[in-house]
């Protein structure tokens, strides 16, 4: 039963690296590898819209960061263009459902902090026209436009140039993306925002005390906005237990979501970081923490896009309905991306 479910299912990932892969390849072998390496295990996990980070890693910052950014966003045309029979890059909800009706993977590019951009923010402009539909503002650590949760201490909000980023943001149709930032700047940004706003991949503070995931105000603040809280599968975030970080641990923020929230606000965002780490990280340095995450550690069962359906399985064994499995997998997220990608003022 499990299986034919998420068959039917428009499974939704927002946050999957793959480009930091992708774009350590020749240019000439971005389509080919992400065809050989990356195709095959979306289509075996039955993913049909697949979000695109753009995340820049700290040794090209300042200085680098746009021209990565650029070459990524080129790396995601050039897997599109090179596979134009599998994959789409959809630039509002009617590219999504054209991409869904043609059996071809939906891609969205996104933003994940974007150091490019810092305080020009009229890049953000350049960088929709190029395709970018969601953004983040900051990582671990501070911006020029808001503190991430790593510097949750400083009890920041947004920078003026933050707050008129999420304006900007929801004047374009570009989707804000709230993961990684500080507490305070998510209430900030809860008291702004005039538009829903995505949790790309975040957990539940409540289930697992962590500065990854949100608090249930935050939760109830996102479904206030008409958003979705995406649950993020990275072990450390997941549980505290180690014998609790399995699928039913991600089950439990999924629980506690809909709880809070709501069926209508809950989403999955992945982040399946072994496999993109370990193919660009020097053997010397593999199983490595990055900032204070086991980057080496996964989830029994669930290591990466192809097992996505063994999710659904403990869904289905966990008692969820029918039609809030197929919400949960990726039918919220769809309805999110129909009402507001790309649909500016």
């Amino acid at each position: 039963m499990s299986r034919e479910l998420h068959a039917r299912a428009v499974v939704a990932d927002t946050h999957n690296d793959l480009l930091m892969a992708v774009v350590e390849r020749p240019p000439a072998r971005w389509a080919s590898f992400f065809r050989e390496q990356w195709l095959p295990q979306l289509r075996d996990g039955g993913v049909g819209i697949q979000v695109l980070p753009v995340f820049v890693d700290e040794h090209f910052r300042p200085e680098g960061a746009l021209r990565r950014t650029l070459r990524m966003v080129e790396c995601a045309h050039a897997i599109t263009e090179g596979n134009p029979e599998d994959v789409r890059l959809c630039l509002d909800g009617d590219d999504i459902d054209a991409a869904l009706s043609q059996g071809r993977i939906a891609l969205v590019l996104a933003l994940e902090s974007a150091p490019g951009v810092e305080a020009d923010l009229e890049l953000f402009r350049t960088l929709y026209r190029l395709g970018v539909r969601v953004a983040s503002i900051a990582h671990w650590g501070r911006s020029a436009l808001a503190d991430g949760s790593g510097e949750d201490a400083t009890g920041s909000r947004l920078t003026a140039a933050g707050a008129e980023a999420l304006h900007e943001m929801e004047r374009l149709g570009i989707i804000f993306d709230i993961s990684h930032l500080g507490a305070s700047g998510v209430e900030h940004v809860l008291e702004l925002a005039t538009r829903p706003l995505l949790a790309s991949h975040s957990g539940a503070r409540a289930v697992r005390d962590h500065h990854r995931n949100l608090t249930d105000e935050q939760i109830r603040g996102v479904a206030r906005t008409g958003g979705v809280v995406c649950v993020n599968f990275v072990p450390d975030f997941v549980s505290a237990d180690p014998d609790r970080r399995t699928i039913d641990g991600i089950v439990d923020h999924i629980e506690h979501v809909v709880a809070v929230a709501g069926i209508d606000h809950v989403g999955i965002g992945p982040d399946f970081l072994r496999e993109v780490l370990a193919d660009i990280t020097p053997p010397c340095c593999e199983g490595a923490e990055v900032t204070g995450v086991d980057t080496s550690a996964t989830l029994p069962g669930l290591e990466g896009p192809a097992e996505l359906p063994a999710l659904t399985e403990v869904l289905v064994r966990r008692g969820f309905a029918e039609k809030d499995i197929l919400a949960i997998l990726g039918g919220n997220v769809q309805r999110l991306f129909r009402a507001e990608l790309g649909r500016g003022r």
